[in-house]
């Protein structure tokens, strides 16, 4: 059976592990507390940036050492930023724990070198002119800066173009020093993992990391103004597209409300794509191309989105059935044989899952960066098992009775 161990590090990085001896992998992450809700706006779109740079080289390791080692140790490795973290991963033969360590530590030093921080800075504003050319991406940014306002949560991962621009390499080395402190990292493994080799190794070549501390100061954000390529306008055109997009966005419960399980239940039974009320009645019905909803959880609050695609000539008479939909479950809550079906499916979602290591890292290193919390399988599937219609009825009431924020892409 898996079993939990965690560690604190005299310099405070929490080292957490679901070790299981019966598995043919093992996978690792660094979980950083950096994300977009941790930048001013003079640092938008640095977690990210940031990110990038991390694969760029070391003091022992140029990029390309990086990325040839990555790809001699076979398996899998990534990285990604959202609005409160980032992190780096990989997934491995537990033969190769000693290198992966060693190398995913190094990456956690990087030289940020001033002529591959040029470069990149051309990657990331590719990379933002591609999803501005995708409506439903702009759609979704434009939705969480209404809801949330453009800063904290709000606030873009990748940045605008305005931001990366402005962005200077020294700005990065200050905000990475203030960043990946040790207190801001977890690093957790699963699977076959040598937990006390871990352990020991981390706490070798992490010592010196308790010295990380920023120098330059970065001026408060002024309220009163939007960031320079930030708007606020609930439309958003989109020419050259022949679909329209309306994105909802309200209030949804936190990863640490207990409301959080049922939410998730409701959003299965609303909008699952396989098969719920909205795909029944919009989709199976040729009406809408995508009609969908889900809860998006944060550490201190939640928002829950709905998602609809359609020809612009059927966007209001879809919305209004949509609406009718969200309405009746407000109203009179969802029957035994729906909330039995989303449990056994969901319940089924996890067990499967579970069954690879990297899918267990991302639950348990994000909950213990976030939460110092543990939660096991077990405990999930009975926290899943344990909700009523009692409680699907209250949450749908919590967070669907009011109108949402919307955001409509179309041409």
């Amino acid at each position: 059976m898996p079993e939990f161990k965690h560690a604190t590090l005299p310099n405070g990085l929490r080292v957490v592990a679901e070790t299981d001896p019966r598995g043919y992998s093992m996978s690792l992450g660094y979980f950083v507390r950096a994300g977009s809700r941790n930048e001013l706006d003079p640092q938008s779109g640095l977690s990210h940036f940031l990110e990038h740079m991390m694969f760029k080289g070391t003091a022992k390791r140029s990029a390309e050492d990086v990325n040839r080692e990555l790809d001699e140790l076979g398996g899998q490795s990534n990285a990604y930023t959202s609005e409160e973290q980032t992190v780096y991963y990989a997934t491995v033969l537990p033969k190769f724990q000693d290198r992966i360590v060693d190398l995913l530590t190094d990456m956690m030093t990087p030289v940020l070198d001033e002529t591959e921080f040029e470069t990149e800075r051309n990657v990331i504003l590719e990379e933002i002119a591609k999803y501005e050319d995708q409506p439903p991406f702009g759609g979704f940014e434009r939705a969480m800066e209404i809801f949330f306002s453009p800063r904290g949560l709000g606030r873009r991962v990748l940045g605008t173009a305005e931001s990366i621009e402005a962005m200077t390499s020294e700005r990065m080395r200050d905000y990475f020093r203030n960043r990946y402190r040790p207190e801001n990292i977890v690093v957790a493994a699963s699977g076959n993992v040598d937990f006390d080799g871990l352990v020991d190794t981390l706490q070798r070549q992490t010592a010196d990391w308790s010295g990380r501390h920023g120098n330059g100061a970065v001026p408060e954000d002024d309220l009163r103004t939007l960031p320079e390529g930030i708007s606020l306008d609930p439309s958003v055109e989109m020419p050259d597209t022949m679909q329209a997009y309306w994105i909802g966005i309200g209030r949804g419960p936190s990863s640490e409300s207990n409301d959080r399980h049922a939410a998730r239940l409701l959003a299965s039974i609303l909008g699952d794509e396989g098969g719920s009320r909205l795909f029944w009645d919009l989709i199976d019905t040729g009406r809408a191309e995508v009609a969908t909803c889900w809860p998006q959880e944060f550490s201190d609050c939640g928002a829950w989105f709905t998602y609809l695609v359609c020809a612009p000539d059927d966007l209001e008479s879809n919305r209004r059935i949509l609406g009718n939909i969200v309405a009746d479950v407000v109203d009179r809550g969802v029957g035994e044989d729906e909330l039995r079906q989303a449990i056994n499916k969901t319940t089924a979602a996890y067990i499967m899952q579970s069954e690879r290591p990297s899918n267990r890292l991302f639950s348990l290193g994000g909950r213990y960066l976030m939460h110092d919390q543990y939660l096991s399988l077990d405990e999930t599937l009975d926290r899943v098992r344990g909700v009523d219609d009692a409680a699907i009825h209250r949450v749908a009431k919590q967070y669907l009775s009011d109108a949402p924020t919307a955001v409509t892409a179309a041409p």
